[in-house]
Parts: structure tokens; sequence; C-alpha cells
């Protein structure tokens, strides 16, 4: 029979240290408790965890407390905020990896009871995933990045790397781990509201071969992902490969990615802005997207000015034709104040 949520945390309270030492290696055994610095591995002593309890006290080891922010729980919780987790499937699914347990027989989804998450619980755990991740230099994700011919990874700190990400195919199906560039999505103010993950192979060559290697999580609407602070001009599209592909050659036009036709039609505007540039695909969703936010624009006195690829869209055009043919094309499209603005010089390259 698989275990209860109480069978792990009692099996994780046996093995508590190592459990602290695991997923709170920047904490330290004192007495009868570790203390770390909060539930995200940060070093101080503000959280401390029960390691064991006293002969009159029953089930308190694993038990933690921040005296910080109040937040208190068991194993379970430490696992579920460490490893940014939702469902409480993929955190028992953690506990059981950890623990060496073998995992239950899969069940359909209509005979698993779950825990759901509101849209802000989403955001939080999107910035707790952000959090977790690594700077994504001379790592994987920059690998996959360079793969796809994108070099100006300058002031990408809106882009990180996790080892291990976790992904579902679907609602009824196992979790897996994948290498995974992680970018945060944020408003205006800079705030973040979720995340997009984009899991990746373990050489970093290519994406991951799933039928969804790009998800987001979080609030997105009217969000991006953001490549510098736009004050007056800005340049938005769909993806980030597709933003990071302009960047190649237009190094400081602040850039914003929507991650979809149907949020880019929506995105926000800088209050201060008074030029678009709309790095549209090449489909129809694309191209209905491009409309909808020309009249938004408009309607607001910003001047929309649309760039169109060649292929499909730029990170094809930069892949397949050259960095020199796509800037020869870009240079057609901006206004001409802007090309000696933003424009990189190829001698500089």
């Amino acid at each position: 029979m698989p275990e209860t949520g109480s069978d792990l945390a009692r099996r994780l309270a046996d093995r508590c240290e190592a459990v602290c030492r695991h997923y709170l290696s920047k904490g330290r055994r004192k007495g009868r408790y570790w203390l770390v610095g909060d539930v995200h591995n940060a070093t101080g002593r503000s959280l401390f965890v029960r390691l064991e309890g006293a002969e009159s006290e029953r089930n308190t080891a694993g038990k933690w407390t921040d005296a910080a922010t109040g937040e208190h729980g068991d194993l379970l919780d430490i696992i579920r905020k460490r490893c940014g987790l939702i469902d409480f499937r993929d955190v028992a699914d953690e506990a059981r990896r950890f623990l060496s347990l073998p995992q239950p027989a899969f069940e359909p989804r209509s005979r698993i009871a779950r825990r759901s998450t509101p849209s802000s619980g989403l955001a939080d755990a999107a910035r707790r995933l952000f959090a977790m991740s690594q700077p994504i230099g001379r790592t994987l994700g920059e690998t996959y990045l360079r793969s796809r011919n994108l070099t100006a990874l300058h002031d990408t700190e809106a882009l990180r790397f996790h080892p291990r990400c976790y992904h579902r195919p679907d609602e009824d199906s196992p979790t897996e781990t994948w290498p995974a560039m992680v970018a945060r999505i944020t408003d205006l103010s800079g705030r973040i509201t979720g995340a997009h993950r984009t899991w990746i192979m373990h050489d970093g060559s290519d994406k991951a071969p799933l039928e969804t290697p790009r998800r987001a999580m979080g609030n997105l609407l009217g969000h991006a992902v953001r490549f510098g602070v736009a004050q007056d001009v800005l340049a938005a599209g769909e993806g980030i490969e597709t933003m990071l592909s302009l960047r190649c050659i237009l190094p400081r036009l602040p850039m914003a990615a929507a991650l979809s036709a149907a949020h880019l039609s929506a995105i926000l505007f800088p209050p201060t802005l008074r030029r678009l540039y709309i790095a549209r695909d090449d489909d129809q969703a694309g191209g209905a997207a491009v409309e909808t936010l020309i009249a938004r624009a408009q309607a607001d006195g910003i001047e929309p000015l649309v760039l169109s690829p060649q292929r499909g869209d730029f990170n094809e055009d930069l892949r397949r034709l050259g960095i020199d043919t796509l800037r020869a094309r870009v240079r057609d499209q901006i206004a001409p104040d802007d090309v000696a603005r933003f424009i990189k010089d190829p001698l500089m390259i």
C-alpha cells in the first residue's frame, strides 16, 4: 500500500539530520537543532529544525519554525519549498527518491486526491524555482543558447539554469527531471510574477525530446521576460530565442519576450514608451497578435514598427541565414534615428 503523507513525514523524521544536510546544506547542527537562514537554504540562523524529540515529546523530530517569518511545518514542507514543487504527488515522489523507496504504481488522476494552488501560489512557486536556480553562465543553459547561435548574453540576469527541473508530460504521467533554462517573468516594476522553463538535452545541444519542452507558470498576462530596462524604446516579441537573436545586432535595445502570441498582444507598456518594435513570428497567430498590439500602441500614442523575419522567426533567420543577413534585414526595418543608437557595428562582432 503506498505511503501516506504522514508515513513519509515519519520516515523523513527518522533521518532528519540527513534530510537537513541534503536540502539545507548551508546550515549546521547545534545541539538538538539544525540552524539555517530559511527554507530556501540561505545562510543564517533564523530557521531551526528539531532533529530529535525529548522523551516526553512525540512526533517532534522534523518540525521546523522560521523565527523571522513565523512559517512552520514538517520535512515534507521543506522539500516542497526547497524544490519549488506545487503538487503533493511531486513532493511525495521527491521524498521517496531521497529515502530510496520504490515509486508506487501509477494511478489515474481521478483516483488521486491532489492539492490545488491558486495563481498567487504559482507565482510564489515561480519565485522559489528562480531563486534556487543558478546563473546561466558556464552552464548547459549557456551551451543550449550558443547552440542556437545566440552569443549576446549580456544583461541576461532574467535567465538561469536548473540541473534537475521537474517535468510531467501530462496530469496522469509520472514526473521526470531534465536540465532546464529558467526565465523569470516580471511586471513593469521588476516584480517576479512567473517563470518559464525550457527543458534541454543533458549535453545542452538542443531542447529535450519532450512533447512540451517549454512551459510557463504563474501570472503571465501583461508581463514578460525582460532584457534591459525600457524607457522610450522597446522591442517585444514572443520567444526568448527570438529576442536574444535580435540582441545580437541590437545589443543596447531593451527587449521583452511575452512567450506566446496571445500574451504578446496583451503586454503592458512602460509609461514613458514612445516607440515599440514588434518582432513578429511568421504565422497566423503572430499576425493577429501584431494587429492587436499595433492598435493598442497607437491608442496610447506609441509609434508601432513591425520587424518581420525572412523565415519563421528571427532565430531561424540567424541560424540559417547568418548574422550579416539578419543585420541587413533589420537595419532596413528600424527608424533611421535608431540605427546609430542601437545597431551593433559589424567590426565589433
